[in-house]
């Protein structure tokens, strides 16, 4: 294996057509493929796990086992922007060579770059991650609202064009979150609850799915006080080394469980760098996460 590609080398993601919106190719590919996600997470230590160096050349190996592995058994990478970054441009040419192949074998890209800002710096995000024309564009990216909802029109306005979706993050399941995610306004609702509404808003009409999603906590426990039908596919990280389980599921998100995506890292990629092994604990996880599901409400 090589060191993976020199800084200059930017392979194009530009899709050959224009794209169904990713509400529906979500859709599908989880009906195909099975609801999960699996999380690109190479920490130092996974790569020390994994008997690679915590270098470009350990990062590159450790992406494409992941990539040729798994990109055609399931539904969604979701690439956390972070760990390549910290690499410099090395690491972002490996980040977008990770993008082109996991799509060109099936997969579905969510970009988890948390991107959140105002005006023309969040176009330029937008632009960044979402227009056809760019290395890393992907089906979708996560993003924060808590410059206030309106600040991601222009990531808003280019997923629709482009055919791609957001996740926004409402619920998410670190401690710290609740200080503002379930502060009241004077209105009387969360905030959460009002981003949820939000997205509501985005997606009415949409079938089968809407193509703006909400980022809510598997670790969350009972979430009924909260209305979840937002018509759009729900990213629950949690599962795995978090603490949470398939079979938590139902709990956390009962009737808008259809629309749940599972997120797992740790839990599939210590698996690795064995081939069998990596995609046995895919598998695992796709048939409890599928078998918790069909218990929902």
């Amino acid at each position: 294996m090589t060191a993976g590609p020199s800084p200059d080398h930017h392979p194009s993601t530009r899709p050959s057509g224009p794209l169904a919106p990713f509400g529906a190719r979500l859709r599908r590919a989880m009906d195909e493929r099975g609801p999960l996600c699996v999380g690109i997470d190479p920490h130092a230590s996974l790569l020390a796990d994994w008997g690679l160096n915590d270098d470009v050349a350990g990062l590159a190996r450790f992406t494409r086992t992941v990539v040729e592995v798994l990109g055609e058994h399931v539904a969604v990478f979701k690439p956390q922007s972070a760990f390549f970054e910290r690499f410099g441009s090395r690491g972002l040419a490996v980040l977008e060579t990770a993008v082109v192949e996991a799509r060109e074998r099936g997969a579905l890209v969510l970009m988890d770059a948390k991107r959140g800002d105002i005006g023309s710096t969040m176009a330029a995000y937008a632009e960044t991650y979402l227009h056809p024309d760019s290395p890393l564009f992907s089906d979708a990216l996560t993003v924060s609202p808590y410059l206030g909802y309106g600040s991601l029109k222009p990531a808003a306005d280019l997923a629709r064009e482009s055919g791609a979706g957001l996740f926004v993050l409402a619920l998410t399941s670190n401690p710290e979150g609740a200080e503002v995610q379930r502060a009241v306004r004077e209105d009387g609702r969360t905030l959460a609850a009002t981003m949820l509404g939000h997205l509501a808003a985005e997606n009415a009409g949409a079938e089968p799915l809407g193509s703006f999603g909400a980022v809510v906590g598997a670790t969350l426990g009972d979430l009924s006080t909260f209305d979840l039908a937002i018509n759009g596919p729900l990213l629950a990280p949690g599962i795995g080394a978090q603490g949470a389980t398939p079979a938590d599921l139902p709990t956390v998100f009962g009737a808008a469980a259809e629309n749940v995506l599972p997120s797992v890292s740790r839990g599939v990629l210590k698996h690795g760098p064995d081939a069998a092994g990596l995609r046995a604990a895919a598998d695992r996880f796709t048939e409890e996460v599928r078998t918790a599901l069909d218990q929902a409400p």
